[in-house]
């Protein structure tokens, strides 16, 4: 006795495209959540930095006048020595000399680490 054939899977109850569109629409879908948690994510981050960042300037603020009072008393104390205008241009080289060894100490140090 011969068996019957056997008809293969049950067809589909919707069409391929339609199956296709909704696959697409999930992905996209997809996409933005994980765009929404990214976005999420970064601006938790940014709210975390913004007071430490704002200390870090203040800092930077204060240290610019410590140095500035620094140059100025080196002035003054060259002044009484040498005359005004010889203490501003030797002050000036002093640290002119400091921030170019500084930035030299710098670059060879990127040129290095890099």
């Amino acid at each position: 006795m011969l068996k019957p054939v056997d008809p293969g899977p049950a067809p589909p109850e919707r069409p391929v495209g339609e199956l296709i569109h909704q696959l697409i629409e999930e992905g996209k879908d997809y996409a933005r959540a994980e765009i929404g948690l990214v976005k999420a994510i970064a601006a938790a981050k940014g709210k975390a930095l913004v007071v430490p960042a704002a200390l870090f300037g203040l800092a930077f603020l204060f240290s610019l006048a410590a140095i500035s009072a620094l140059a100025v008393g080196v002035v003054m104390a060259l002044a009484t020595l040498i005359g005004p205008l010889a203490g501003g241009f030797v002050g000036m080289l002093v640290f002119l000399a400091l921030a170019g060894g500084c930035g030299w100490i710098g670059y060879q140090r990127l040129r290095r680490d890099l």
